[in-house]
């Protein structure tokens, strides 16, 4: 063999075990050893990947919560409190029971409440079609309801009721991920406190235009007249922009406002049916 291809194979061999051995010792240096608990931690999590959590996904999740070696200020919405109380024994921690939320939607103008005044022909988007204009409805704030809160679930929860035009929450099925939350360019999905019995009240609505004007476009848009707020014995009711909201950490479910709201603009979900004469009840009920 000629000499010089001999010597060039032995350098290049030399080159090549020096440089594994250097990377080795490097390797070595700076490698990471990962804590055996967050395999354990991400093996209880649902997978979802969802991004309910606050973070980027499951295992993220549950670096973090292995990583503080806390439960606080970190829920699944997926796994729910349950979930939790698995995860404890795994970073030696109580898990704190917390109440349940529910999406809920903030918007009541279907169609016979906020009849279409154009017809939009064109990407079935949301986000694309509220950059372009306030909507068939004229509504600067109401739904457009071309779905972007039904691709964002993944738990298929939402459907479009073709006969509003709105979306449908379905409870059963509802993580309180907050997917749909972010999707919606409007703001008008909000998650909530699921409530006792699944009872809430709440304003749908988040018209901030004045009542002269919001009422135009709906039937039954916030008018911004503080009824609601003067009736409420428990301050839960604020009026800010022309607009009512009721703080769900204070309401009592008393439902006063419900009755003396001019425009039906605050919906009582999972209560019993009042008779025909019988007015709002002001019992206080445990939320």
């Amino acid at each position: 063999m000629n000499t010089a291809i001999l010597f060039a194979v032995i350098t290049l061999s030399i080159i090549g075990v020096l440089s594994a051995i250097i990377l080795y010792f490097i390797a070595q240096k700076f490698k990471v050893i990962e804590d055996p608990r967050i395999d354990l931690v991400a093996e209880l999590l649902p997978g979802a990947n969802c991004g309910g959590c606050g973070f980027a996904g499951c295992r993220n999740f549950a670096e973090n919560i292995v990583k503080n070696e806390s439960l606080e200020n970190m829920f699944c919405p997926v796994g729910g409190n349950d979930l939790l109380k698995q995860i404890g024994p795994v970073i030696g921690q109580v898990a704190e029971e917390k109440e349940p939320t529910i999406a809920v939607l903030r918007c009541n103008g279907s169609f016979a409440n906020a009849p279409s005044k154009t017809q939009y022909d064109g990407v079935k988007s949301c986000y694309f079609i509220n950059t372009l204009y306030p909507g068939d409805n004229a509504c600067p704030f109401s739904c457009l309801g071309a779905g972007d809160c039904v691709v964002s679930c993944q738990f298929d929860a939402i459907y479009i009721d073709e006969t509003t035009g709105l979306p449908v929450i379905i409870e059963e099925k509802c993580v309180s991920c907050g997917a749909c939350v972010k999707a919606c360019p409007r703001a008008i999905i909000e998650l909530r406190k699921k409530g006792k019995k699944s009872r809430r009240i709440y304003v749908s609505c988040v018209n901030k235009e004045k009542g002269a004007i919001s009422r135009k476009n709906c039937a039954v848009s916030c008018i911004g007249c503080g009824k609601c707020v003067k009736e409420c014995k428990f301050e839960a009711i604020t009026l800010e922009n022309n607009l009512a909201y009721i703080d769900f950490n204070k309401c009592t479910l008393c439902r006063k406002c419900v009755a003396v709201c001019p425009q039906n603009s605050i919906h009582e979900l999972n209560f019993p049916e009042r008779k025909a004469s019988q007015p709002a009840s002001g019992v206080v009920e445990e939320n």
